[in-house]
């Protein structure tokens, strides 16, 4: 299976749910990484590398 910058997102949103489910005070930290992850795919930053 291969994972595209399309589906990064969708992916690291359902493992911050994950986590915000099992540890709610992650919050904070868990949507502004994922803010900052979005941010950088939008960009087109991963792009550059070969996954």
């Amino acid at each position: 299976m291969t994972i595209t910058a399309a589906q990064l997102p969708a992916i690291v949103a359902l493992l911050a749910g994950i986590l915000i489910l099992i540890m709610p005070r992650l919050l904070n930290y868990i949507v502004a990484i994922y803010l900052i992850f979005v941010g950088l795919v939008g960009l087109g930053v991963f792009k550059m590398f070969r996954f």
